[in-house]
């Protein structure tokens, strides 16, 4: 008899009346992985990355607790989950998986970078906070920065466009309307409270390059990408705003494949509502039509939350794949979440959903995932399968050697920070330029310009692991390229983040 854990193109999930699988075909076609605190999210999580990872596909996982670090470590045999594995037939093999850590803060992993340009005016709009007349100044500083070649890249640089924008308010008015000082004043103060939370660390370059999210370990198995976010959930807007503007960096560069055999990336998003909550009209359907359109692209996203109810209908919809574990039923909110999650299954005759739902132990869910022909299976109560890696956090020095041991060492750890729209804006009013508008050539003649001569022997085959400085130029040079080059790219991704065209 074959191994329940090793069948070609299935995940092991767990064991009803028989074994419930995942479809890698249909891993793409999104999931959520719901229930109370405590009640063993994290175990189901970690159990689907595993197997993602096994077969091949990359992961990026938000560890909002910190204690889904332990993929990255063996299992030690803990006595529940070997239980759980003797109960359903398996046997528990220990395993650790190759695994990348990230932080916007780079505190505790390679740093996150996004320019600010990418990340686009309604993203940046929802972070600070802004009312609607504050958004509309500055759609307006990103338009004139698109206008007069300003790269936009860092805190610093929006905040020169900000004040550029208030020096030229009058002639800027008959074009795009009032652009007003308390406006800009506001901007500029929900701007300093961002600094003040860390973001200076998370605007600028080397940016991430979506692409390396993708690529393969040499032994043919994913990477599982973990966002250490720890701190950054303290920052909930900013952590949320981050997340989907990844999605829709892939979204936006990622080439349509239509179903694969298997995903190319699954994204697990926990703590989801911050996804959602007071998020404006224009951004909830820029994400449901994210969520909606990228698994064509190979991307699976699966929603991590304690209710249902915390996914607006619309995302709901989208996920096929659910695992549900327990709820409680103590106030009329967690009554109709209850009544919700059960509505969500295809019904099982042989029990009440409702009614299970409120029972399920801990490592218990309600299961049901895509069959082969695409519908929803018929729910059913299930025992989640055990990791084979470490449950629980990693220690300080085990953080360090994974991190030594990363494929992307060296290539974001430096800060570059070449020239934008403060230097040149600042060199304008010192009068070190004619003041006359700064075209394409401008934008490319800081950091392009200077390495231009070296950049055929950086990217010349060597036959050895390039240096540190090597790398950090290399992922400069990179991040330079994709900010004057890449217009088609950075125009999609405006459309669907609300940008201007």
């Amino acid at each position: 008899m074959s191994d329940p854990q090793s069948i070609p193109g299935k995940i092991l999930v767990g064991k009803a009346e028989d074994y419930i699988y995942l479809l890698l075909r249909y891993g793409n076609r999104h999931g959520l992985v719901a229930g109370a605190t405590g009640t063993g999210k994290t175990v189901t999580l970690q159990k689907l990355a595993e197997g993602f990872c096994n077969a091949g596909a990359n992961v990026f996982a938000a560890d909002v607790k910190g204690d889904l670090s332990g993929i990255a470590m063996p299992g030690d045999g803990a006595k529940p989950f070997v239980a759980r594995a003797q109960e359903i037939g398996v046997a528990y093999e220990p395993d650790q998986f190759r695994c990348v850590f990230w932080d916007l803060f780079g505190e505790k992993g390679h740093p996150v970078r996004a320019t600010i340009a990418e990340m686009g005016p309604l993203l940046l709009a929802r972070i600070l906070q802004l009312n609607e007349i504050q958004e509309g100044v500055l759609n307006i500083a990103f338009r004139v920065a698109d206008e007069q070649g300003l790269a936009l890249l860092d805190l610093k640089d929006l905040r020169a466009m900000l004040a550029f924008v208030s020096e030229n308010a009058s002639d800027l008015q008959q074009r795009y309307g009032n652009v007003s000082a308390a406006s800009i004043g506001a901007i500029q103060r929900q701007l300093l409270v961002l600094e003040n939370q860390g973001a200076e660390k998370f605007f600028g370059e080397p940016a991430l390059d979506i692409m390396d999210l993708l690529k393969p370990d040499i032994d043919g198995r994913g990477f599982i990408h973990i966002l250490k976010a720890e701190k950054l959930i303290r920052s909930p807007d900013l952590y949320a705003t981050f997340l989907f503007w990844l999605l829709s960096e892939l979204f936006a560069k990622l080439p349509e494949v239509g179903d694969p055999d298997k995903p190319k990336l699954v994204f697990f998003f926990d703590e989801a509502h911050l996804l959602f909550n007071d998020a404006p009209k224009p951004l909830l359907a820029a994400i449901e039509q994210v969520v909606r359109l990228i698994r064509s692209k190979g991307v699976g996203v699966y929603f991590v939350t304690q209710s249902p109810l915390d996914v607006p209908d619309v995302v709901l919809g989208q996920l096929g794949n659910r695992a549900q574990h327990a709820l409680r039923a103590f106030t009329p909110r967690d009554q109709k979440a209850v009544r919700t999650a059960a509505e969500t299954f295809r019904q099982n005759p042989a029990f009440d959903t409702a009614d299970v739902i409120t029972k399920l132990n801990v490592g218990e869910a309600l299961v049901s995932m895509l069959e082969g022909s695409g519908a929803p299976a018929m729910v059913a109560r299930a025992k989640i399968a055990p990791p084979q890696s470490r449950v629980g956090p990693i220690n300080d020095a085990e953080l360090q050697e994974v991190q030594d041991s990363s494929p992307f060492k060296g290539k974001y750890d430096q800060t570059i920070d070449r020239e934008s729209a403060f230097e040149i804006l600042q060199a304008r009013a010192q009068g070190r330029t004619t003041g006359g508008p700064v075209g394409a050539d401008a934008s490319q003649g800081g950091l392009l310009s200077r390495i231009g001569s070296g950049l055929g022997d950086l990217f010349r085959p060597q036959g050895k692991r390039p240096s540190v400085a090597q790398s950090a130029l290399r992922s400069a040079a990179t991040s330079a390229a994709r900010t004057v080059g890449s217009a088609v790219a950075r125009e999609i991704l405006r459309g669907i983040t609300g940008g201007m065209k």
